[in-house]
This record gives C-alpha cells, sequence and structure tokens, in this order.
C-alpha cells in the first residue's frame, strides 16, 4: 500500500510547515520480532492480556500479510518506521477528518481489535486556518522517538477535509473541543497528552472542562503559545489573523491562479510571506484531462471567521485555576512571541502552579528558546525536547525496546 503523505496545508496563525524530515516508509515485514514483543508488552500491559494479545497478533499475521482494509479507514500494515490511520471526512457519520501516526511497537488498532487496552495516545490539535498535516512530520518524529505511542492528529471543523461536513451547533472553541471528544469516543481511545498550538491550545483546555471522559488521568495538556483568555492583537509588522480572514473572505470562492491571490493580498497591505502561505490552501480544481483550470479554498471561511472571534472571547481561566486532580497543564510562551503575553497572564499561571500542587494536580510554565508564534516551525528541535517529557517510558521498558532494536 502506497504511503500517506505527511505535509499538506500550512497554517500561518496556526503552524507553518516543520522542516523536520518524514519518516522513512518502506512496505515489507516489520523489523520488530513477535518473539520480543510478548516480553515488551508484560511492561505496558497485565500478563493474561499481553498473552492472549500476542497470540491473536500471530494467528492473524499469519493469515494475511502487508495491509488490512476496512470500509472506513486505510490501514497500513507494513510500514517499516511507523503506520498512518487515515480518515478524510467523505462519510455522513464521520465526526473529524484524521490521521493516526502509530509508532513501530503498536500491534492494536480500534478496527482490528477493541478487546485490548490501547496503546497510550497523544492528541495534536492545530491552529486557525492550519490543518492535521501541520503536524505530520512532528508527530512521525515523536513517533520513531517512542515508537509504543500513537498521535491523533485532527482536522477540526471548517478546516481542511473536515470543511464539508456539516455542524448544526455554532462554531466555536467549545464546539471544537466537543468534536475531538466525540471522536475520541468514536475511535474508542484514551489519550493521555493533548497538545494544542494557539487557536488548537484553547480547545485543549475546554476538552478538559467539558469532560471527565474519556480523559484518562493522569493526563498531560500542552498549550503552545496562547493563553486561557484575552487573546492580544499583534503590532506593526506582526500578525492580524482576523483582518486576514476578513479579507479572504471577500475573495472569490474560485480563483485563476494562485499568483492572483498572492498580488491581491500583498496589495492589501500582508507581507509576501503570508500571501505565499495562504495559497497553500487552494486546492485545484481539474477537468476531464487532469488538468488544473481553477483553484478553491480548502476551508470555510465563514465558519473559521466565527471560530476566531469565540478564540478571542472565550475565557477558560476557570480550568487552570482550578485544575481537576490528575490533570497537569503545561504553558509554552514563545521567546519572540510578546504581543500575546502580558504580566497578568504569567502572575495568575504562577499562582495556579502553587493551587494546583497543593490539590493533586499540575500546572507548569515553559519557555521556548530562538522562536515566534510558530514554535515547532521556529525550533523543532527545542520542541521536541520539551514535549519529549510527556512520552518517556518506564527504564524497564527502555530496556526491553532497545533489545528489540538490537535483534
Amino acid at each position: 500500500m502506497a504511503a500517506i503523505s505527511s505535509i499538506g496545508t500550512a497554517s500561518y496563525w496556526g503552524e507553518r510547515r516543520s522542516r523536520v524530515p518524514d519518516a522513512k516508509l518502506a512496505t515489507g515485514i516489520s523489523k520488530v520480532a513477535a518473539v520480543g514483543w510478548s516480553n515488551f508488552l508484560r511492561f505496558l500491559w497485565p500478563p493474561e492480556i499481553a498473552g492472549r494479545y500476542v497470540g491473536q497478533r500471530i494467528a492473524s499475521g499469519s493469515k494475511r500479510k502487508g495491509s488490512a482494509v476496512h470500509h472506513r479507514f486505510c490501514i497500513q500494515m507494513s510500514l517499516v518506521d511507523d503506520r498512518v490511520f487515515h480518515q478524510n471526512a467523505a462519510e455522513k457519520s464521520a465526526v473529524l477528518a484524521y490521521d493516526l501516526v502509530q509508532g513501530s511497537l503498536v500491534r492494536w488498532n480500534s478496527v482490528a481489535d477493541k478487546s485490548v487496552p490501547d496503546p497510550p495516545t497523544a492528541v495534536f490539535i492545530h491552529g486557525i486556518l492550519g490543518g492535521r498535516k501541520n503536524w505530520g512530520s512532528f508527530a512521525r518524529r515523536l513517533s520513531q522517538e517512542f515508537p509504543m505511542w500513537q498521535f491523533l492528529l485532527v482536522d477540526l471543523r471548517c478546516h481542511g477535509d473536515s470543511a464539508s461536513l456539516k455542524k448544526l451547533d455554532p462554531h466555536s472553541v467549545a464546539s471544537a473541543a466537543r468534536d475531538v471528544l466525540q471522536l475520541v469516543r468514536q475511535l474508542r481511545i484514551t489519550p493521555r497528552v493533548l497538545v494544542g498550538h494557539s487557536f488548537g491550545g484553547k480547545v485543549a483546555l475546554s476538552m478538559v472542562e467539558q469532560a471527565a471522559k474519556p480523559l484518562a488521568r493522569p493526563v498531560r495538556v500542552w498549550v503552545l503559545d496562547a493563553t486561557p483568555g484575552k487573546v492580544r492583537p499583534g503590532g506593526d509588522g506582526e500578525d492580524h489573523p482576523g483582518e486576514l480572514i476578513a479579507f479572504l473572505q471577500r475573495l472569490p470562492r474560485k480563483v485563476s491562479s494562485k499568483q492572483e491571490v498572492v498580488s491581491a493580498i500583498v496589495q492589501e497591505g500582508f507581507s509576501k510571506d503570508v500571501a505565499q502561505w495562504v495559497v497553500t490552501n487552494l486546492r485545484p480544481i481539474e477537468n476531464s484531462n487532469s488538468r488544473p483550470v481553477a483553484f478553491s479554498w480548502v476551508f470555510d471561511l465563514n465558519g473559521i471567521a466565527d471560530m476566531y472571534k469565540s478564540y478571542e472571547t472565550t475565557n477558560i481561566w476557570g480550568i487552570v485555576e482550578n485544575v481537576p486532580r490528575g490533570v497537569h497543564m503545561n504553558f509554552l510562551k514563545a521567546e519572540r512571541s510578546l504581543h500575546r503575553w502580558a504580566l497578568e497572564d504569567l502572575q495568575r499561571i504562577h499562582a495556579a502552579e502553587e493551587l494546583a500542587s497543593e490539590e493533586g494536580a499540575g500546572v507548569q510554565m515553559h519557555v521556548l528558546e530562538d522562536a515566534g508564534h510558530w514554535v515547532h516551525a521556529d525550533n523543532p528541535d527545542g520542541l521536541f525536547k520539551i514535549l519529549s517529557k510527556s512520552f518517556k517510558c518506564t527504564v524497564a521498558a527502555k530496556k526491553v525496546l532497545n533489545g528489540l532494536r538490537s535483534q
């Protein structure tokens, strides 16, 4: 089965394209030997479950090799470094479009087997005007370093392949969070880590605010360069996503060329970098000869405008200052992202740190050096190092993992 591409639409006010090299994908049988897998499972699951699970995997592996297909999923079973479970939002029953990136030691998925515990899962949530592909390379890098984990990348409502889904409720931070919660319920997975950038950071906080389940305890929440409350616009020469969204709404839904859009955006006063990023959100409309005759937007701009207004007005300080037991919230401030953070924000987060420690929860502040708002594009190595703390496995599991890699 052909490998699924890892990078698509980029986001200037969510995430720009990361420069992390994609994982090498290849067909064939996984390099991880089945004989070593049973030992590894003993460190993760109870013996009776692990033994039953290994037996099922060996039995199923003898009947089919390579790839398996399900009517709602495209499943890659034979990738050496990682696997991608992929769903667009073509079906009416779909909640959101998503990719599920699995490390090489993950031997479970919600389609093949619902009888065993799910592997540890992290959910990555993009920012406004972004998409799940923004996190593709970063997730693959994590899956190589932490191969027992899986990483769920979503297209939020009105964005990417989820834009075609008709939602009846208002487009807001809260409704976007409900979508993601509904998706993880549908997939029968229990996230242990939530990572949200900018708008996605508030979505992650809203997920914690709305539901005790299906979130695990303990669960770690990462809010990347966003505050729980007021959104402060940029100054001269900085980003103004609200103004950009309003301008894009005035453009035709179909345009004849990307250069035409670039010229219009630059003429409006936005930078050429912004203009060139925006046109990556144009999808070609092809004729019968498979040649592009025009371009259309991959997102619902009217819905996104409502979502951004909600982002500006939504206040979720309450969940930060009264963190549920078993939840650990991490706020990451980009060193060069000055206008987003006021002294009041930092003081409230530090006060929440002290209160949470007394209540069996946690709040912590981090600073990513040498980075502006687009943290995983500006300093992907630094971000990887900070986030990796949430995916560390036990010492015993590391020993088994090293043994498997040496085989």
